[in-house]
Protein backbone atom coordinates (compact mmCIF):
# COMPACT_ATOMS: atom_id res chain seq x y z
CA UNK A 1 0.00 0.00 0.00
CA UNK A 2 1.18 2.82 -0.97
CA UNK A 3 2.74 5.19 2.58
CA UNK A 4 2.22 8.23 0.95
CA UNK A 5 -1.62 8.36 1.42
CA UNK A 6 -2.74 10.89 3.61
CA UNK A 7 -6.12 10.93 4.28
CA UNK A 8 -6.37 7.39 5.84
CA UNK A 9 -9.24 4.40 5.05
CA UNK A 10 -10.96 5.48 8.65
CA UNK A 11 -14.16 6.64 6.88
CA UNK A 12 -14.52 4.49 4.19
CA UNK A 13 -14.20 1.57 6.57
CA UNK A 14 -16.99 2.92 8.55
CA UNK A 15 -19.33 2.98 5.91
CA UNK A 16 -18.69 -0.69 5.39
CA UNK A 17 -19.01 -1.66 8.41
CA UNK A 18 -22.58 0.06 8.77
CA UNK A 19 -24.01 0.93 12.28
CA UNK A 20 -24.72 -2.48 13.53
CA UNK A 21 -21.55 -4.33 13.66
CA UNK A 22 -20.39 -6.04 16.17
CA UNK A 23 -17.64 -8.69 15.72
CA UNK A 24 -17.03 -8.59 19.13
CA UNK A 25 -19.51 -10.63 19.72
CA UNK A 26 -17.14 -13.38 18.12
CA UNK A 27 -14.16 -12.84 20.76
CA UNK A 28 -13.40 -14.83 23.65
CA UNK A 29 -10.61 -14.03 25.99
CA UNK A 30 -7.23 -16.18 25.51
CA UNK A 31 -7.07 -18.55 28.72
CA UNK A 32 -4.23 -20.45 27.94
CA UNK A 33 -6.56 -23.32 29.41
CA UNK A 34 -4.44 -26.26 27.91
CA UNK A 35 -1.44 -25.11 29.66
CA UNK A 36 0.00 -26.74 32.64
CA UNK A 37 -0.35 -24.97 35.80
CA UNK A 38 2.94 -24.04 38.07
CA UNK A 39 2.59 -25.37 41.27
CA UNK A 40 4.99 -25.37 44.64
CA UNK A 41 6.24 -28.47 43.21
CA UNK A 42 7.40 -27.66 39.83
CA UNK A 43 11.31 -28.21 38.91
CA UNK A 44 12.87 -24.85 37.91
CA UNK A 45 13.83 -26.65 34.24
CA UNK A 46 14.10 -24.60 31.06
CA UNK A 47 11.04 -24.90 28.79
CA UNK A 48 10.14 -23.40 25.95
CA UNK A 49 5.87 -23.82 26.34
CA UNK A 50 4.01 -21.25 27.85
CA UNK A 51 2.75 -22.62 31.71
CA UNK A 52 0.15 -20.57 34.05
CA UNK A 53 1.45 -19.71 37.26
CA UNK A 54 -0.85 -17.99 40.06
CA UNK A 55 -0.33 -14.35 40.97
CA UNK A 56 0.80 -14.81 44.55
CA UNK A 57 3.96 -16.51 43.08
CA UNK A 58 5.11 -14.02 40.89
CA UNK A 59 7.52 -11.26 42.27
CA UNK A 60 9.00 -7.88 40.21
CA UNK A 61 12.20 -7.82 39.06
CA UNK A 62 14.50 -5.25 41.69
CA UNK A 63 16.48 -4.82 38.83
CA UNK A 64 13.42 -3.68 36.60
CA UNK A 65 15.05 -0.34 35.04
CA UNK A 66 11.29 1.02 34.93
CA UNK A 67 9.97 2.31 38.17
CA UNK A 68 6.86 4.09 37.48
CA UNK A 69 3.80 3.32 34.65
CA UNK A 70 1.34 5.00 33.79
CA UNK A 71 -2.20 4.51 35.82
CA UNK A 72 -4.35 5.26 33.23
CA UNK A 73 -2.54 3.78 30.55
CA UNK A 74 -1.99 0.59 32.60
CA UNK A 75 -5.77 0.28 33.05
CA UNK A 76 -6.59 0.91 29.21
CA UNK A 77 -4.11 -2.70 29.51
CA UNK A 78 -6.51 -4.22 32.12
CA UNK A 79 -9.21 -3.36 29.89
CA UNK A 80 -7.56 -5.04 26.95
CA UNK A 81 -6.59 -8.48 29.13
CA UNK A 82 -10.31 -8.54 30.50
CA UNK A 83 -11.84 -8.61 26.79
CA UNK A 84 -8.88 -10.19 24.72
CA UNK A 85 -7.08 -12.31 27.42
CA UNK A 86 -2.87 -11.74 27.90
CA UNK A 87 -2.05 -12.69 24.24
CA UNK A 88 1.66 -12.45 24.80
CA UNK A 89 3.19 -14.17 28.11
CA UNK A 90 5.25 -12.74 30.56
CA UNK A 91 8.78 -14.31 30.74
CA UNK A 92 10.11 -15.61 34.21
CA UNK A 93 12.85 -17.37 35.70
CA UNK A 94 12.60 -19.24 39.21
CA UNK A 95 14.26 -18.09 42.13
CA UNK A 96 15.27 -19.89 45.54
CA UNK A 97 11.95 -19.26 47.51
CA UNK A 98 10.07 -21.54 45.06
CA UNK A 99 8.80 -18.53 43.52
CA UNK A 100 9.33 -16.50 40.10
CA UNK A 101 11.07 -13.25 39.22
CA UNK A 102 10.04 -11.21 36.16
CA UNK A 103 12.99 -11.15 33.79
CA UNK A 104 10.27 -9.13 31.07
CA UNK A 105 6.54 -8.70 31.01
CA UNK A 106 6.49 -6.36 34.50
CA UNK A 107 3.44 -3.88 32.92
CA UNK A 108 1.41 -6.70 31.57
CA UNK A 109 1.79 -8.38 34.56
CA UNK A 110 0.98 -5.36 36.79
CA UNK A 111 -2.33 -5.11 34.10
CA UNK A 112 -3.76 -8.83 34.57
CA UNK A 113 -3.23 -7.98 37.95
CA UNK A 114 -5.70 -5.08 37.74
CA UNK A 115 -7.80 -6.94 35.14
CA UNK A 116 -8.46 -9.39 38.35
CA UNK A 117 -6.68 -12.69 36.51
CA UNK A 118 -5.48 -15.12 39.22
CA UNK A 119 -2.99 -17.01 36.73
CA UNK A 120 -0.65 -15.72 34.57
CA UNK A 121 0.93 -17.35 31.15
CA UNK A 122 4.52 -16.83 31.45
CA UNK A 123 7.42 -18.54 29.55
CA UNK A 124 10.05 -20.28 32.53
CA UNK A 125 13.96 -19.26 31.70
CA UNK A 126 16.60 -21.02 33.05
CA UNK A 127 18.86 -17.61 32.91
CA UNK A 128 22.29 -18.69 33.13
CA UNK A 129 21.50 -21.37 30.19
CA UNK A 130 21.80 -20.22 27.51
CA UNK A 131 22.59 -22.89 25.17
CA UNK A 132 19.56 -25.08 26.81
CA UNK A 133 17.20 -22.48 26.53
CA UNK A 134 18.04 -21.83 22.65
CA UNK A 135 17.10 -25.54 21.93
CA UNK A 136 14.10 -25.51 24.20
CA UNK A 137 12.54 -22.61 22.27
CA UNK A 138 14.05 -23.92 18.94
CA UNK A 139 12.40 -27.04 19.98
CA UNK A 140 8.62 -25.18 21.33
CA UNK A 141 8.55 -22.93 17.69
CA UNK A 142 9.03 -26.14 15.24
CA UNK A 143 5.82 -27.76 16.82
CA UNK A 144 2.73 -28.02 14.59
CA UNK A 145 0.35 -27.08 16.84
CA UNK A 146 1.27 -23.44 17.69
CA UNK A 147 -1.34 -20.57 16.42
CA UNK A 148 0.80 -17.80 14.26
CA UNK A 149 1.08 -15.84 17.48
CA UNK A 150 3.30 -18.24 19.63
CA UNK A 151 5.31 -18.90 16.24
CA UNK A 152 6.14 -15.09 15.75
CA UNK A 153 6.33 -14.83 20.13
CA UNK A 154 8.92 -17.81 19.87
CA UNK A 155 11.16 -16.02 17.04
CA UNK A 156 11.25 -12.98 18.92
CA UNK A 157 12.27 -14.64 22.12
CA UNK A 158 15.19 -16.02 20.12
CA UNK A 159 16.15 -12.74 19.06
CA UNK A 160 15.48 -10.72 22.52
CA UNK A 161 16.72 -13.51 24.73
CA UNK A 162 19.25 -15.72 22.73
CA UNK A 163 20.80 -12.80 20.90
CA UNK A 164 20.12 -14.26 17.83
CA UNK A 165 19.98 -12.28 14.13
CA UNK A 166 17.30 -13.14 11.58
CA UNK A 167 19.37 -14.96 9.59
CA UNK A 168 20.94 -16.90 12.34
CA UNK A 169 17.15 -17.44 13.88
CA UNK A 170 16.06 -18.87 10.16
CA UNK A 171 18.91 -21.58 10.17
CA UNK A 172 17.84 -22.83 14.11
CA UNK A 173 14.37 -22.84 12.78
CA UNK A 174 15.13 -24.76 9.24
CA UNK A 175 12.97 -21.86 7.91
CA UNK A 176 13.80 -19.04 4.77
CA UNK A 177 14.23 -15.53 6.74
CA UNK A 178 11.20 -14.08 4.39
CA UNK A 179 8.90 -16.51 6.29
CA UNK A 180 10.75 -15.23 9.76
CA UNK A 181 9.90 -11.80 9.00
CA UNK A 182 6.50 -12.07 8.22
CA UNK A 183 5.65 -13.89 11.25
CA UNK A 184 7.86 -11.15 13.43
CA UNK A 185 5.52 -8.75 11.87
CA UNK A 186 2.36 -10.28 12.82
CA UNK A 187 3.48 -8.65 16.32
CA UNK A 188 3.09 -5.17 14.81
CA UNK A 189 -0.37 -6.00 14.71
CA UNK A 190 -2.78 -4.43 17.64
CA UNK A 191 -3.88 -6.47 20.37
CA UNK A 192 -7.28 -7.31 18.95
CA UNK A 193 -6.20 -8.32 15.88
CA UNK A 194 -3.36 -10.73 16.92
CA UNK A 195 -5.69 -12.00 19.24
CA UNK A 196 -8.39 -13.10 16.48
CA UNK A 197 -5.43 -14.67 14.17
CA UNK A 198 -4.74 -16.52 17.68
CA UNK A 199 -7.86 -17.66 17.68
CA UNK A 200 -8.89 -18.51 14.17
CA UNK A 201 -11.50 -15.91 13.26
CA UNK A 202 -8.91 -14.21 10.74
CA UNK A 203 -5.73 -16.30 9.03
CA UNK A 204 -2.54 -15.08 8.41
CA UNK A 205 -3.04 -14.06 5.19
CA UNK A 206 -5.87 -11.78 6.29
CA UNK A 207 -3.17 -10.57 8.65
CA UNK A 208 -0.85 -10.10 5.79
CA UNK A 209 -3.40 -7.77 4.26
CA UNK A 210 -4.32 -5.89 7.44
CA UNK A 211 -0.48 -5.28 8.03
CA UNK A 212 -0.71 -3.65 4.40
CA UNK A 213 -2.77 -0.95 5.85
CA UNK A 214 -0.56 2.03 8.86
CA UNK A 215 -3.16 2.96 11.43
CA UNK A 216 -4.06 0.64 14.03
CA UNK A 217 -7.29 1.69 14.82
CA UNK A 218 -8.03 0.84 10.23
CA UNK A 219 -6.31 -2.25 11.16
CA UNK A 220 -8.84 -3.43 13.97
CA UNK A 221 -11.72 -2.16 11.33
CA UNK A 222 -10.74 -4.36 8.45
CA UNK A 223 -10.35 -7.36 10.76
CA UNK A 224 -14.26 -6.72 12.44
CA UNK A 225 -14.98 -6.22 8.70
CA UNK A 226 -13.50 -10.10 7.79
CA UNK A 227 -14.97 -11.52 10.81
CA UNK A 228 -18.84 -9.51 9.53
CA UNK A 229 -18.27 -10.45 6.04
CA UNK A 230 -16.41 -13.70 6.53
CA UNK A 231 -14.32 -11.88 3.74
CA UNK A 232 -11.68 -14.18 1.82
CA UNK A 233 -8.06 -13.07 1.71
CA UNK A 234 -8.80 -11.99 -2.18
CA UNK A 235 -12.13 -10.41 -1.03
CA UNK A 236 -10.47 -8.57 1.56
CA UNK A 237 -7.54 -7.48 -0.95
CA UNK A 238 -10.24 -6.15 -3.06
CA UNK A 239 -11.88 -4.22 -0.55
CA UNK A 240 -8.38 -2.64 0.53
CA UNK A 241 -7.65 -1.49 -2.86
CA UNK A 242 -10.64 0.11 -3.38
CA UNK A 243 -10.69 1.58 -0.38
CA UNK A 244 -7.36 2.80 -0.96
CA UNK A 245 -8.39 4.35 -4.11
CA UNK A 246 -11.02 6.36 -3.00
CA UNK A 247 -9.21 7.60 -0.38
CA UNK A 248 -6.07 9.47 -2.68
CA UNK A 249 -6.09 12.68 -2.91
CA UNK A 250 -7.64 14.42 -6.00
CA UNK A 251 -4.33 16.18 -7.78
CA UNK A 252 -7.10 18.85 -8.42
CA UNK A 253 -8.28 21.51 -5.67
CA UNK A 254 -12.09 22.32 -6.49
CA UNK A 255 -11.90 25.05 -4.36
CA UNK A 256 -9.08 26.84 -6.49
CA UNK A 257 -11.37 30.14 -7.75
CA UNK A 258 -10.72 30.08 -12.26
CA UNK A 259 -9.81 32.97 -13.56
CA UNK A 260 -12.48 34.78 -15.79
CA UNK A 261 -10.90 33.08 -18.95
CA UNK A 262 -12.08 29.81 -18.05
CA UNK A 263 -15.19 30.53 -17.47
CA UNK A 264 -15.76 32.05 -20.76
CA UNK A 265 -14.36 29.16 -22.17
CA UNK A 266 -17.22 27.08 -20.09
CA UNK A 267 -20.13 29.32 -21.23
CA UNK A 268 -18.65 29.20 -24.85
CA UNK A 269 -18.99 25.51 -25.19
CA UNK A 270 -21.28 25.08 -22.93
CA UNK A 271 -23.54 26.22 -25.80
CA UNK A 272 -23.16 23.10 -27.78
CA UNK A 273 -22.73 20.53 -24.80
CA UNK A 274 -24.70 22.07 -21.81
CA UNK A 275 -23.74 19.95 -18.84
CA UNK A 276 -21.63 17.60 -20.54
CA UNK A 277 -18.52 19.50 -19.99
CA UNK A 278 -16.19 20.11 -17.07
CA UNK A 279 -12.61 21.91 -15.93
CA UNK A 280 -9.97 20.77 -13.57
CA UNK A 281 -7.72 23.01 -12.48
CA UNK A 282 -4.92 23.06 -9.62
CA UNK A 283 -3.09 25.40 -8.05
CA UNK A 284 -0.22 25.60 -11.03
CA UNK A 285 -2.50 26.43 -13.80
CA UNK A 286 -2.13 22.79 -15.40
CA UNK A 287 -5.76 20.81 -15.76
CA UNK A 288 -8.03 18.74 -17.91
CA UNK A 289 -10.81 19.63 -20.08
CA UNK A 290 -13.58 16.44 -20.69
CA UNK A 291 -16.13 16.43 -23.04
CA UNK A 292 -19.43 14.51 -23.49
CA UNK A 293 -20.75 14.22 -26.36
CA UNK A 294 -24.51 12.99 -27.75
CA UNK A 295 -24.04 12.11 -31.33
CA UNK A 296 -21.70 12.63 -34.44
CA UNK A 297 -24.18 15.51 -35.19
CA UNK A 298 -23.11 17.48 -32.04
CA UNK A 299 -19.47 17.26 -33.32
CA UNK A 300 -19.64 17.98 -36.25
CA UNK A 301 -22.34 21.62 -35.22
CA UNK A 302 -19.03 22.46 -32.69
CA UNK A 303 -16.41 22.48 -35.46
CA UNK A 304 -18.55 24.20 -37.53
CA UNK A 305 -18.81 26.75 -35.14
CA UNK A 306 -15.02 26.50 -34.35
CA UNK A 307 -14.42 26.99 -38.43
CA UNK A 308 -16.26 30.22 -38.78
CA UNK A 309 -14.28 31.43 -36.05
CA UNK A 310 -11.23 31.02 -37.63
CA UNK A 311 -13.02 32.52 -41.10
Amino acid sequence: MNNKTQRGLGKGLGALLGENANPDSFRKPVGYVNKEIVSEDTKAAVTGDVLRIPVGMIEPNPFQPRISFDPEALEELADSIRTLGMIQPITVRKISNGHYQIISGERRFRASKLAGMDMVPAFIRDADDQGMLEMAIVENVQREDLDPIETALGYQRLIDECHLTQEQMAQRVGKKRASVTNFLRLLRLPAKVQHDLKVGLISVGHAKVILSVDEPAEQEKLCDLVIKEDLSVRQLEDKVRKLEKAAQPSPYNDSIDLPETYYKVLEYMGRYFGDNISLKRNAAGKGSITLRFESDAEMERFLKALESTNG
